[in-house]
């Protein structure tokens, strides 16, 4: 049996690995480059079970190419747009995932994206450190107060409710929910009733908000979900944050909008073309960019990699994975 790793993941998944599957022969890609699908398709060929990341090309080609013997793919991430599912499914490959081990923290950072760019910290960080903070001036560095605000979360999984309740109960946010579907007749509806979240239309939420998270997964409708209109819309004092995918937001609109005083800042944590920056996005001040450290917590990290390794362990032994998506 044969398990090819395509980046290093914690030391403590790849034993436990080892441990649930003592004969098999695990190979982990060096690095430090990613791999290209055409690399990568040499590299797993004649494997049954696939541990890949969100940045590795899962197409059908590939999967093709893979199968027989491929079984199993497991990806590190809770994302799965980068996997063809519908050819998994009719190649009878199972696909698993590692959905509510990072909600925490991810959440954490969409929070201190938040607090960041409408405190402008990062900004006072590179004055500071430049030697420009000559004396204390009262109308200097002046950002948006966060607390009693409006907060718009777009999406409301498992990682918006956690950004509304902080918000919420920690600073006195009025919270504004828009979804594709209605959570309040969902298992999270008592929770987001407490927090006494109005349901809106995307519309309503730009408009109304003075802090927009977003924590939509990337599909057809939401690609480009923040567009030129979009950010037209938001009020000029308004933060936007994006710690979901890239392509939601269009960066060159957003660096429009920032450049021009359309809206006040951003906090980003995923870009559109990951890990190239729109032109013109780093030479901004009023945002603050972060290399996809969502989930990057030692706790978060090991969690996933225990949920991905024990998926491959369970459907190699056939067995089904609690966190399988075909």
């Amino acid at each position: 049996m044969q398990i090819f790793v395509t980046r290093a993941i914690p030391d403590v998944s790849l034993r436990r690995l080892a441990e649930a599957l003592p004969d098999a022969q695990v190979t982990v890609h060096p690095g430090p480059g990613l791999l290209t699908p055409d690399e990568l398709v040499v590299a797993a060929r004649g494997v049954d079970a696939l541990v890949c990341t969100l940045t590795d090309r899962i197409d059908a080609a590939l999967l093709e190419a893979l199968t027989p013997p491929l079984r199993v793919v497991s990806t590190f991430a809770v994302g799965h747009e980068n996997i063809d599912l519908e050819a998994a499914r009719r190649l009878g490959v199972r696909v698993a995932n590692t959905p509510g081990v990072l909600t925490a923290a991810t959440a954490e950072v969409a929070v201190a994206l938040l607090l960041d760019a409408a405190r402008r910290v990062s900004e006072g960080d590179r004055f500071t450190r430049a030697g420009n903070f000559e004396r204390w001036d009262p109308l200097a560095h002046r950002g948006q107060s966060v607390y009693g605000g409006t907060v718009g979360v777009v999406g409301a999984g498992r990682i918006g409710l956690r950004v509304a309740s902080t918000l919420r109960r920690g600073f006195d946010c009025e919270v504004l929910v828009h979804s594709r579907s209605d959570p309040r007749e969902s298992e999270s509806g008592p929770e987001w009733a407490e927090l006494g979240a109005r349901f809106v239309s995307k519309q309503d939420l730009l408009a109304a908000s003075d802090f927009v998270s977003l924590h939509c997964p990337l599909t057809s409708e939401t690609r480009h979900w923040i567009d030129a209109a979009a950010l037209d819309r938001m009020p000029a004092h308004a933060i936007l944050v994006n710690t979901s995918r890239g392509a939601v937001i269009d960066e060159a609109a957003l660096v429009r909008a920032l450049r021009d005083g359309g809206i006040a800042g951003a906090g980003l944590d995923v870009f559109e073309e990951e890990p190239r920056l729109a032109s013109g996005l780093a030479d901004l001040e009023n945002v603050v960019l972060a290399p996809h450290i969502g989930s990057a917590t030692h706790r978060a990290r090991e969690a996933m990699g225990r949920l991905c390794v024990d998926a491959v362990a369970l459907e190699l032994a056939g067995r089904a994975a609690p966190n399988r998506l075909v």
